[in-house]
């Protein structure tokens, strides 16, 4: 936390603009060396928050045409001196004048370490500094709000929320054993039984959200499964709107599961185009392409079966229909611009559900309602979340699990075991959530998070 540290903060590869970013006691000093102003001050001579125009130099010599901007502590990301240098965005210039402020003192950052600073500083908690890297990696703009909410500390408000009304009720219990021969009467059994119900309600309430929220971080995994040339392919194009993967006459063509990343009703999801299903095949290839098409289907959060409503029903279609009777899958009949020779009601009996859609896949018929269909199974019928704080991490999870544990284990004890337990079992809890925000953690915690950031940042 004494050095200062340097990284590349913009994306590598070619652009308008790149920044080297500096963090620590000596970020002014160091830039100081190697930059001339156009105006003549140094940065020591300037105000927080300005931006000087100049160059970087190196024994006289000019690296780049520069913006440098000077941010002193403590309102700055990191709570501590800032400075970045705006270069111009080519790798050269940007490798260079790292160098060059590593030469003269700075060290190069650790992924994350920006942000770490910041919260070691205390400038945000631990949930907001996870939301950073969540906004960095959002694939949609519902996966980017649900970030967006969470750095702006709407979990730890409910989860800070939910640790007072621990404490409270700790400091009623503990009173009540301290001051025992005072007179200090405990709250009774059933009023403690009650608020802990309560607590523990509001906590499982939480949990739930995590269904949603792990889909808005991580994707949903939604697999296209079907026998050979029923148009799996096509609909996979169509859902990526571009052509992604071959689509010929020729049954067989998709040898290999190809996943592509899609926008569908602000649901990031990680679709997937497998081979055709032919579990009787002597072939090699298409054995293994099977094979790969079940171990893709075993992994998905929601599965797409698609029919081909233009051939009668075959063992094949029967088989898969009956399989994913149990399973969180969407029924299409494909194929309905040609003759169509199935019917909705034969396949909703094989099934064993309802709400089949008849979709064509080259003309775009039903694509729509298809979509529609595909965001409501993940939304459970609302139009999106509902603005109420959301769990994206499975961390955050893990927390609120044991901390619904440990209150369970308190009501489970009331009347029984004394004060003292309960005392214990409501500040195991309460460690808990102090998890979430930060509160409570060790180093291999925070290595572990901060290890998924990019190094800039």
């Amino acid at each position: 936390m004494d050095d200062t540290i340097a990284a590349i903060s913009t994306p590598p590869g070619e652009g308008g603009i790149g920044i080297v970013r500096l963090s620590g006691e000596d970020a002014v000093r160091i830039v100081e060396e190697i930059f001339q102003s156009k105006s003549g001050k140094t940065l020591s001579e300037l105000p927080s928050h300005t931006i000087s125009y100049g160059h970087i130099t190196s024994d006289g010599e000019i690296i780049d045409e520069v913006l440098v901007t000077v941010m002193r502590a403590p309102r700055t990301y990191t709570r501590e001196d800032i400075v970045e240098i705006n270069c111009h965005g080519g790798i050269v210039p940007l490798r260079c004048v790292l160098r060059l402020v590593i030469h003269k003192g700075a060290r190069l950052a650790e992924p994350g370490e920006f942000t770490k600073r910041a919260y070691l500083n205390g400038r945000i908690d631990l949930t907001q500094a996870e939301a950073v890297a969540d906004v960095i990696r959002a694939k949609t703009d519902t996966s980017c709000k649900a970030a967006l909410a969470q750095l702006h500390g709407q979990l730890a408000e409910k989860v800070e929320c939910l640790a007072q009304k621990m404490q409270d009720m700790l400091i009623q219990v503990e009173a009540s054993i301290d001051f025992v021969t005072e007179g200090v009467v405990p709250p009774s059994c059933e009023i403690l039984r009650r608020e802990v119900l309560n607590l523990i309600e509001e906590i499982d309430e939480l949990r739930a959200t995590a269904d949603i929220g792990l889909i808005l971080r991580e994707g949903l995994r939604m697999s296209i499964i079907g026998r050979p040339n029923v148009g799996k392919s096509t609909l996979f194009n169509v859902l990526l709107g571009k052509e992604r993967v071959i689509v010929t006459p020729i049954p067989g063509t998709t040898r290999d599961v190809v996943e592509e990343m899609v926008d569908i009703g602000g649901i990031p999801v990680r679709m997937a185009d497998t081979a055709g299903l032919m579990r009787d095949s002597a072939d090699l290839i298409e054995k293994e392409g099977t094979k790969r098409s079940l171990e893709c289907l075993s992994r998905a959060d929601l599965i797409i079966a698609v029919i081909d409503g233009s051939e009668p029903l075959t063992e094949g279609d029967k088989c898969l229909l009956q399989d994913l009777s149990e399973s969180r899958a969407i029924t299409i009949i494909n194929k309905c611009d040609l003759l169509v020779c199935v019917e909705r009601a034969q396949v909703e009996k094989i099934c064993g559900r309802d709400g089949i859609l008849m979709v064509s896949a080259v003309q775009g018929t039903g694509v729509s309602e298809l979509k529609e269909k595909i965001a409501s199974t993940v939304w459970n019928g609302d139009a999106g979340p509902r603005g109420e704080p959301i769990v994206t991490n499975l961390r955050h999870l893990n927390a609120l699990q044991k901390a619904s544990e440990s209150l369970k284990r308190a009501t489970e004890g009331l009347g029984k075991m004394g004060e003292e337990i309960l005392a214990f079992n409501l500040k195991e809890a309460l460690s808990n959530l102090g998890e979430i925000v930060g509160k409570v953690t060790n180093e291999d915690i925070l290595n572990g998070i901060f290890s998924q950031f990019c190094i800039g940042k």
